[in-house]
């Protein structure tokens, strides 16, 4: 047991260090209603203090590059919409990037167009949705995503959707884990990855998981230690092609614990390798050149 040597491993949710005196969680500001900037009534404002931060006078795309290649990654999934350094991150180092953007639904026709630019400028292989984080919220159901997903099966990409009761203090509904189901059916070419634990719901989120084949499961926002019995069970019995690792650097984990843990996880030895990038290079489509 634990992640065997040599193996290399794609992360699919990275975000790039702030100094310490850059806020955490800049990437969600202006999206989480009226109070997002003040630190007193914040939904965010608890959480995570401790994270990672970025040394002083050093550059965040270098910085990370270099903790990647302590850890053995080969490639991280960025946000080029969201966090400041990511746009920067692909320009000069697409070969260990891979570029996922966020749109708002509530744009409309915009958000959708948004989609396709960013893809045909940009390279996008992957969009992201927070449904809770969105001002105003957009359950996972809602009429409102349908031309978000119907896009990204037109350009062949995949979607992360955040699930289960949010970390910052916003209401959870709009994640509930059975939205899914109707989408899964609706879509059945759209492969949908979903984020940060899907709790209290995981027992379910497998349950799709069997049902539905273009669904899929991240580990993002969770240590290893914290990650879920039935996520892991599955993972090496019938879902060894569904879970794939993220690790939630540098928003409020390092891949220093990342890794720790991850040496005590059980999964059988036939299963790391899909877990740790074989999984995730299907999903986003990179090819073995990527």
């Amino acid at each position: 047991m634990g992640r065997p040597v040599g193996v290399a491993a794609v992360d699919t949710m990275v975000f790039f260090p702030t100094p310490k005196t850059v806020p955490k969680y800049g990437f969600l500001q202006g999206a989480l209603g009226p109070h997002a900037d003040d630190p007193a009534k914040s939904p965010i404002s608890y959480m995570f203090r401790d994270g990672p931060s970025l040394p002083e006078g050093r550059d965040p795309v270098e910085f990370t590059i270099e903790e990647m290649d302590r850890h053995n990654i080969s490639h991280a999934v960025i946000d080029i919409d969201s966090d400041p350094a990511g746009v920067d991150a692909i320009s000069r180092v697409p070969e260990r990037f891979v570029a996922s953007c966020s749109v708002d639904p509530n744009l409309g026709m915009d958000a959708v167009r948004k989609l396709e630019l960013m893809h045909r400028q940009q390279g996008v292989r992957a969009v992201s949705l927070g449904p809770a984080f969105l001002h105003p919220q957009v359950p996972i159901d809602d009429k409102r995503m349908y031309p978000i997903y119907a896009k990204c099966v037109e350009l062949d990409l995949a979607v992360f959707i955040t699930v289960g009761v949010p970390g910052p203090r916003v209401p959870m509904a709009p994640q509930r884990v059975e939205l899914l189901d109707e989408v899964c059916w609706f879509f059945p070419e759209l492969r949908i990855v979903m984020r940060h634990g899907a709790e209290p719901w995981s027992d379910l989120a497998v349950k799709l998981m069997l049902k539905w084949p273009n669904l899929y499961f991240s580990t993002s926002a969770f240590a290893p230690r914290y990650y879920s019995k039935s996520i892991i069970d599955f993972a090496n019995t019938r879902g060894a092609e569904k879970v794939m690792f993220a690790g939630y650097f540098a928003a409020g984990l390092t891949w220093d614990r990342i890794f720790s843990e991850l040496d005590h996880l059980p999964l059988k030895d036939e299963v790391w390798p899909k877990f740790l990038h074989e999984n995730a290079r299907r999903v986003l489509r990179m090819g073995d050149s990527a």
